[in-house]
C-alpha cells in the first residue's frame, strides 16, 4: 500500500491497489469543475465518437498547414512523465503547441523528485505555477485519478502502471475507424502478447466494446490475467485460431521492465508461437489490418516483413497519435460551471 501523499518508487508493482485508505485531502471550493481524462473505461459512445470527430478534423486540417492556431493560446501544459516514453510525450508536446498552449516537460532525472519530493509536493508546486493541464505517466496505477482529486487541474492519464492509457486506446480506435470504413459493428480484433502488463489491451478493450466490437486476447498463459474475460473480452489458447477471420491484430510490446523472470522460456520461443508472421496475418479477412503501440520489438512479437508490410497502420498509428492528443487537450482545457 502507498502513502497518501505519494513518493515515487519506480521498483514499486504497479499491479496493486494505488490509493491509501486514509481519507485525502479536500480540495478547495471550486467555481469550475475541471475536466479529466483518466481511462476509457465508462466512457459513452458519444464522447468516444465526439473525439475521434475532433481528432480527424485536426489531422485534415494539418495534412494543409501546420501553423498554430490560437486554440489554446494562454492554457499552460504541463508534461510530466515518470516514465520513460518517446511516442506519448512527443505527441503531446506537437499537439499543445500546435494549438498555441504554453509547454513545459520534465521526467523524474533532473526533478525534486530524485531528491525524495513527493509526487503529490512535486505537482502542486507546479499547479501554483499556473498551469492549467497535466499530461502524466506514471509507474503506479490510479495515479492520475489521485491528482485529479487532489489538484485544481485538469488531468490527462498518459499511461498509469497497468492500468490504462486512455490516449493510445482513441489513436488506436481512429486507425482501426479508418481501415474499418468508419463501422466497428460485427468486427473484431485480436491482441496478442503480454496482457498482464498492458494498460494499452485495457484501454482498446474498453474502447472497442463500447463502440460494439468484439476483442480476442491471445498469449502465453503466463502472460494472461486471471479474470481477463471479465473486461468483455474473449480469450483463445491459440494465436493461429484467433486470427482466422480477424479484421486486425495488434501485437503488443513484451515488457519484460514489469514481468520479471520466469515468465517466458525465450525470445525465440515465444516468436515462434506467438509472433506476427506474414502466414499467420494471412489467416486474417481481406483488408485486415496490422497494429503495434510500440516501441517495436522486430522479429520477437512482430516480423520485419509484417511490420513494414502493405497490412501494417504501425505509422498511421503515430500520425493519429498526434490529432487525438490535440483533440483531447482542447477538451481538457475547457471549463464546465461546479
Amino acid at each position: 500500500m502507498v502513502e497518501s501523499v505519494i513518493s515515487h518508487d519506480p521498483a514499486r508493482s504497479s499491479a496493486g491497489v494505488f490509493f491509501d485508505p486514509q481519507p485525502l485531502t479536500t480540495p478547495t471550493e471550486r467555481r469550475f469543475q475541471r475536466r479529466h481524462l483518466l481511462g476509457l473505461e465508462g466512457q459513452p459512445a458519444s464522447r468516444l465518437e465526439a473525439w475521434l470527430d475532433r481528432a480527424a478534423a485536426w489531422r485534415d486540417r494539418w495534412r494543409d498547414s501546420r501553423d498554430p492556431v490560437a486554440v489554446l493560446r494562454g492554457v499552460e501544459v504541463c508534461n510530466a512523465f515518470f516514465e520513460d516514453s518517446t511516442r506519448t510525450r512527443t505527441s503531446f508536446e506537437l499537439a499543445a503547441r500546435r494549438l498555441g498552449a504554453t509547454v513545459v516537460s520534465f521526467g523524474v532525472a533532473g526533478s525534486s523528485v530524485s531528491k525524495g519530493e513527493t509526487l503529490l509536493d512535486t505537482l502542486r508546486t507546479l499547479v501554483a505555477m499556473g498551469m492549467d493541464v497535466v499530461v502524466m505517466r506514471h509507474a503506479s496505477a490510479g495515479a492520475a485519478a489521485f491528482l485529479a482529486h487532489e489538484l485544481d487541474v485538469s488531468v490527462v492519464n498518459a499511461g498509469d502502471g497497468a492500468h490504462e492509457h486512455p490516449t493510445q486506446g482513441l489513436l488506436d480506435l481512429l486507425t482501426l475507424r479508418d481501415a474499418w470504413g468508419g463501422r466497428f459493428e460485427g468486427r473484431r480484433l485480436v491482441v496478442v502478447g503480454d496482457i498482464a502488463h498492458s494498460r494499452v489491451a485495457r484501454s482498446i478493450v474498453h474502447g472497442l466494446q463500447t463502440l460494439g466490437a468484439d476483442v480476442t486476447v491471445t498469449g502465453p498463459p503466463t502472460l494472461l490475467p486471471h479474470g481477463i474475460e471479465t473486461l468483455g473480452c474473449s480469450v483463445s489458447g491459440s494465436l493461429d485460431a484467433a486470427m482466422s477471420g480477424a479484421d486486425g491484430v495488434m501485437a503488443l510490446r513484451l515488457q519484460n521492465e514489469r514481468m520479471g523472470q520466469g515468465r517466458l522460456p525465450s525470445q525465440g520461443e515465444y516468436a515462434r508461437v506467438w509472433g506476427l508472421t506474414a502466414e499467420r496475418v494471412s489467416r486474417m479477412r481481406p483488408g485486415a489490418v496490422v497494429l503495434h503501440p510500440g516501441p517495436l520489438n522486430r522479429d520477437v512479437e512482430i516480423a520485419s516483413d509484417v511490420a513494414d508490410g502493405t497490412r501494417s497502420v504501425v505509422l498511421e498509428q503515430v500520425a493519429n497519435g498526434v490529432a487525438v492528443r490535440a483533440a483531447v487537450l482542447e477538451w481538457c482545457a475547457e471549463r464546465e460551471a461546479a
